[in-house]
């Protein structure tokens, strides 16, 4: 193999990738460590989801309570909002959301993304914190600005978070870690939820909901900014044994200054791409229409009081987050054994995750609103193996182009979370009386019909093999690459 083909390789912030040859250096084997610095990285990128999903979901139940006095104490302000406004709060986070999805791509290769994640989770803890007096001060108004601003600081978060999964694991641990992190996303909600609907019913009230989570927020950033790092090479406590294991089999690093073109147009013109971009939109508007109406669903349709509403619409969650774990191991057993291709072995989790959570809802349109046992089964299981989906597309954006994939993932999450703005407007459209269940029916079918149709599209066009754009054009002005066709030109002089 040409010295100089292996600079087209993978790319880190700033920095050029060589993969080893085979022959001159195998990849170093796994450290016997059970515990080593690429989980504590894990671990720290699993809290971090965590603690965003529990400041982005926490106001779907305060917000009952905010809006009906008999969820809290009489010493906390009522709000006295229509259903319009309680939509256009709760997707104002999304107004912002999208807004940085695409240059956080960008930022995240190029500064790296631990400075990112820390004045992300910083910022959207502090206004947090802030909110109970933005709904004092300027009612709906200003808590749908406070919420905006909470979207633009998320919204580095998950290309952040794929940029630094690019760095920290290794192929044959790709699967469990992605899957270990993006369930932090289920812990968050599992917990938020009936913790929000406990603090709503208690002595301090509803604005106590924003004063923890706000706090725990930041207690993440203080972990972060000691123990976190961009990737093996700049992390102070690693060890060099679990270094080279990583290194060597992603590509160990060189620190340069080239700069690389993103191609932008061969990404937007991949089919493949095109088809987690409709997928990741399927799965946004289904989850995120459950995750923001669950709340209202339960209380107003099978009338559950505020505490059981918190831990009961917890309850899908958290059969996510162990349905996860199982998908995981699935995923990663058919694919080390080669039993089926990465192509197959995605679009049949994705499947999974997918059309099982449209037929429950059409099941749901079909139970009596009397069953509340059915209802929240139902519920359950929509929710719960959703969790396969994170074998599915969610990891395809690695399997496409791990050099692009913090971009890439910036870009289908910039697109897909325009339906978690539209999907709760929908939703406030259509349902005009919480009440009526004939209303609520319709809201099923639809997210069912998306679900539907976004896999369909994945099954067809989605692919898992690295595209011919991921490799950067070998840099042409560097020394590392004169020096490289020198001595490979020395060779074939001597041969």
């Amino acid at each position: 193999m040409s010295k100089l083909n292996e600079l087209n390789s993978a790319k880190f912030y700033g920095t050029t990738a060589i993969r080893p040859t085979m022959g001159e250096d195998e990849p170093a084997p796994r450290p016997s460590r059970l515990f080593g610095v690429r989980h504590l990285e894990i671990l720290l990128m699993f809290l971090c989801l965590a603690v965003a999903y529990s400041l982005r979901v926490n106001l779907s139940v305060a917000i009952v309570a905010m809006m009906d006095r008999n969820g809290t104490g009489v010493d906390f302000p009522e709000y006295h909002w229509d259903n319009t406004v309680k939509a256009n709060i709760l997707t104002s986070f999304f107004w912002g959301y999208v807004v940085t999805q695409l240059p956080a791509g960008q930022l995240a290769q190029r500064f790296g993304p631990k400075i990112l994640l820390t004045g992300s989770l910083f910022v959207c803890s502090l206004f947090t914190i802030l909110l109970p007096v933005a709904a004092e001060v300027g009612d709906w108004g200003l808590v749908c600005g406070t919420r905006v601003i909470q979207g633009l600081a998320q919204g580095f978060i998950f290309p952040s978070i794929h940029t630094l999964l690019s760095s920290w694991t290794p192929t044959e641990e790709r699967g469990r870690f992605g899957t270990y992190v993006y369930a932090g996303g289920q812990v968050g909600t599992i917990i938020a939820m009936p913790l929000s609907g406990a603090l709503a019913s208690s002595s301090i009230g509803w604005p106590s909901i924003f004063y923890i989570f706000g706090a725990l927020g930041i207690c993440w950033v203080l972990l972060w900014v000691f123990l976190g790092a961009d990737r093996p090479a700049t992390h102070r406590f690693i060890s060099k044994a679990e270094k080279a294991y990583i290194e060597t089999n992603l590509g160990s690093t060189l620190s340069t200054n080239m700069k690389r073109q993103t191609p932008w147009i061969d990404i937007f013109t991949s089919l493949p791409m095109w088809a987690v971009v409709i997928a990741h939109c399927g799965q946004n508007w289904g989850f995120w229409t459950l995750l923001t109406e669950m709340p209202s669903y339960m209380n107003s349709i099978l009338k559950f009081d505020l505490k059981s509403n918190g831990l009961l619409s917890a309850l899908p969650y958290l059969v996510m987050w162990l349905m996860s774990f199982v998908f995981s191991w699935a995923s990663d057993f058919l694919n080390t054994r080669r039993i089926i291709s990465l192509g197959t072995s995605r679009k049949i989790f994705n499947s999974i995750g997918h059309w099982i959570p449209g037929l429950a809802l059409i099941g749901l349109t079909l139970s009596s609103t009397d069953d509340t046992t059915a209802a929240v089964a139902l519920l359950t299981l929509a929710v719960g193996v959703n969790s396969a989906a994170y074998v599915g597309f969610q990891l395809n954006h690695i399997d496409l182009s791990p050099n692009y994939s913090g971009t890439m993932m910036g870009i289908t999450n910039c697109l897909s979370n325009i339906m978690s703005i539209i999907a709760p407007l929908v939703v406030g459209f259509i349902v005009t009386d919480e009440n009526d269940a004939t209303q609520w029916k319709t809201v099923f079918y639809i997210s069912s019909g998306i679900y539907f149709a976004g896999n369909l599209f994945f099954v067809l066009f989605g692919k898992a093999e690295i595209q011919p754009w991921n490799e950067p054009d070998p840099p042409k002005d560097t020394d590392r690459a004169q020096n490289i066709g020198m001595k490979e030109t020395h060779e074939d002089k001597k041969l």
